[in-house]
C-alpha cells in the first residue's frame, strides 16, 4: 500500500511517498481503509524533530483519519467490517491508505457527515472541547474570546461555544477568515493584523471583559490577554511558538488563571466525554467542520507547508 514515511527529521521534503506492507490489527485494534486524513500543526513539529516526544524512525505521521473498517482484531461488537469511523489517534500512523487503531481511538462517524469532515474532527474538535469545557470550565452566559478563531480548532470552538450558550468573540488575519466567522454567528471579530485592533477591542469591552480566552499564539498575545480578562478569568494556552517576558503580578489582583493544554494528556474518560459532545453536535448540526484545502497523499509536503501558513481558513486534509 502507499504511505508517507519519515526516515529522518527535518524540513517537509523528508516526507517520502512510498510502498509499505499493509498493517495487521492486534486483538484490540481495527484496520481502517482510509478515505481522508487530517493534517495538524503538531504533525509538522514532530516531523521537524522539535517536539518533546519523538517517534522512532522510520515512522508514518498523522493521527486523524476517517474511513471504513476493513478488518477487526477486536471482539468489540459496535465495530464491524463496513462501519464508517473517524479516529483521534492511530497505531500505525495516519498518512497511509490503511491504518490500524485501538478501539479506544475509534469513533462512529454519524450519518450525513462526510469522510473529509470526519478527518477534521480528531485533534481540532477534541482540542476545542477540552479547551472550552475541561480546561476552560466554560459556562453558559459567559463571554469567550478566541485568538486565531479562523483556525480549524478555532472554528470548532466557535460553534461549540455558541451551542453551549456562550457569547463568542475572536480574531482572524484575513477578510476571508473574518467573513467565515461572521457566517458562523460570532458576536464580534477583529483582524489581528491591524495594529489598532487591541485598542479598538478594549474600548468596546469597557467594564465587560472576557471570562475565558482560548489562546493559539501565546508568545505574541499572552501579556495582552491579561488586559482583556474579567476578574477570575481564565486563559487556556493551546499554541505558542516562542518565549515571552511576562509580569506575573498582572494575574494577582484580578486572580487570573493561565492554564496549559496538551491533547496527549487527555484521560480515557475525557476523550469519551469530548467525543460524546462532538457527536451530539454533529448530529444536531451545531458543529460542521470547515475544510480549507485538500491535497493528495503524495503532496503531503505541500500540505505541511500550507498548514503552517498564515491566512488559512479551516482544515487542511489529504486524500489517499
Amino acid at each position: 500500500m502507499k504511505a508517507i514515511q519519515v526516515s529522518k527529521f527535518g524540513q517537509p521534503e523528508v516526507l517520502q511517498y512510498t510502498d509499505i506492507d499493509r498493517p495487521t490489527p492486534a486483538i484490540d485494534e481495527v484496520l481502517i481503509k482510509v478515505k481522508a486524513i487530517g493534517v495538524n500543526p503538531v504533525d509538522t513539529y514532530i516531523r521537524s524533530g522539535k517536539y518533546p516526544v519523538l517517534p522512532s524512525l522510520p515512522y508514518i505521521p498523522g493521527s486523524d483519519v476517517a474511513g471504513i473498517i476493513e478488518q477487526c482484531g477486536s471482539q468489540e461488537p459496535s465495530f464491524t467490517c463496513g462501519t464508517r469511523v473517524y479516529t483521534c489517534g492511530t497505531i500505525s500512523g495516519g498518512y497511509a491508505q490503511r491504518v490500524t487503531a485501538k478501539t479506544s481511538q475509534v469513533f462512529h462517524l454519524p450519518d450525513g457527515i462526510s469522510f473529509q469532515e470526519g478527518a477534521s474532527l480528531g485533534v481540532p474538535a477534541t482540542t476545542a472541547w477540552r479547551a472550552l469545557f475541561i480546561r476552560g470550565c466554560a459556562q453558559a452566559g459567559e463571554k469567550v474570546f478566541i485568538h486565531g478563531a479562523s483556525s480549524s480548532v478555532g472554528m470548532c470552538a466557535v460553534q461549540m461555544a455558541r451551542a453551549a450558550g456562550l457569547k463568542v468573540y475572536g480574531t482572524a488575519g484575513t477578510k476571508a477568515g473574518i467573513d467565515r466567522l461572521k457566517s458562523l454567528g460570532i458576536s464580534g471579530v477583529w483582524n489581528h493584523r491591524e495594529q489598532e485592533y487591541l485598542s479598538t477591542l478594549q474600548k468596546e469591552l469597557q467594564n465587560n471583559r472576557f471570562n475565558l480566552i482560548l489562546e493559539m499564539l501565546a508568545n505574541v498575545n499572552l501579556s495582552r490577554d491579561m488586559e482583556l480578562l474579567a476578574p477570575r478569568g481564565r486563559v487556556v494556552v493551546i499554541g505558542s511558538r516562542g518565549t515571552i517576558t511576562f509580569d506575573p503580578r498582572s494575574t494577582m489582583g484580578p486572580e487570573l488563571d493561565i492554564r496549559g493544554l496538551s491533547l496527549f494528556n487527555s484521560t480515557g474518560e475525557e476523550l469519551k466525554q469530548a467525543q460524546a459532545g462532538i457527536q451530539a453536535a454533529l448530529t444536531t448540526g451545531t458543529l460542521k467542520p470547515v475544510i480549507a484545502r485538500v491535497f493528495s497523499l503524495e503532496d503531503a509536503c505541500k500540505a505541511h507547508q500550507q498548514v503552517m501558513a498564515n491566512g488559512k481558513c479551516g482544515k487542511i486534509l489529504l486524500t489517499p
